[in-house]
């Protein structure tokens, strides 16, 4: 444990070099415990003064690697053998980590709520035209036979009072798509997040995906495209959703 004296003002932050500092507390990479001197540090001296901190040895963890994560890398063990491989041998000793990792990673839309992306981004504005958020990059496992699909997202509202940030569209779909999913309810579940977030007038999705579990398993048909949409309120009538379909099967993208 370490004191350091900061001249800082409440609440305030700084970054410096590998120092994550924060008035109250904050967190070092450090090899061993030291005595912390503050006449010898590379900390600026205007910065050290009156308010002691508390510096503890940090991991730097990834918010993405969740609770679970030496379990899933045992099973991943366990299955590696199954397989009839050595699991001890160099190349892989590590994998069984690295997978647990990856479908951490993958799966992280478990641990995100995709509603309250849509309220922290929420503004009142007088616009009642179609706004269309298109060729949003998908990827996601098939629950199936959990191989990948990966593929375009296409999403249309028409608002009714409020809007949202239009980055928030594009990571609605990416939290439901970090799941274990089927195209079909993907594509139901982007509709009915914005519908009961927003309250539009309407809301239109489109996704068109490659699945893996087609193209390198089953009935292996690597060119096969699935299209998938689900519509509601304005979008119900066929002039509508044309125009929409018009709109991001245009070229207009393509600065």
């Amino acid at each position: 444990m370490w004191n350091v004296e900061l001249s800082a003002s409440p609440m305030k932050n700084y970054s410096i070099k590998n120092y994550n500092i924060q008035l109250s507390t904050f967190n070092i990479a450090a090899g061993n415990n030291s005595t912390f001197n503050t006449q010898h540090s590379t900390l600026p001296q205007a910065i050290i003064q009156h308010s002691t901190l508390n510096i503890q040895h940090s991991k730097m963890d990834n918010p993405e690697f969740r609770e679970g994560l030496e379990d899933l890398a045992s099973h991943y063990k366990s299955v590696i053998t199954l397989l009839g491989e050595d699991v001890e041998r160099e190349g892989l000793q590590k994998t069984p980590m690295r997978v647990a990792k990856a479908m951490q990673v993958l799966t992280r839309g478990y641990s995100q709520d995709p509603h309250k992306v849509l309220t922290d981004a929420l503004f009142k504005e007088d616009y009642k035209q179609m706004v269309v958020v298109k060729d949003i990059d998908v990827f996601s496992l098939c629950e199936h036979h959990m191989l990948p699909f990966y593929g375009k997202a296409h999403v249309a509202y028409i608002p009714n009072g409020y809007i949202t940030g239009l980055s928030k569209i594009a990571r609605v779909v990416d939290i439901f798509s970090h799941r274990l999913q089927v195209q079909e309810r993907l594509t139901q579940q982007i509709r009915e997040c914005i519908e009961e977030t927003l309250h539009p007038l309407g809301v239109m999705v489109v996704i068109e995906a490659k699945h893996m579990c087609m193209q390198m398993r089953g009935v292996e048909k690597q060119s096969s495209i699935t299209m998938t949409s689900d519509f509601s309120g304005a979008f119900e009538q066929a002039k509508t959703r044309q125009e929409f379909m018009n709109l991001i099967n245009s070229n207009s993208h393509k600065f």
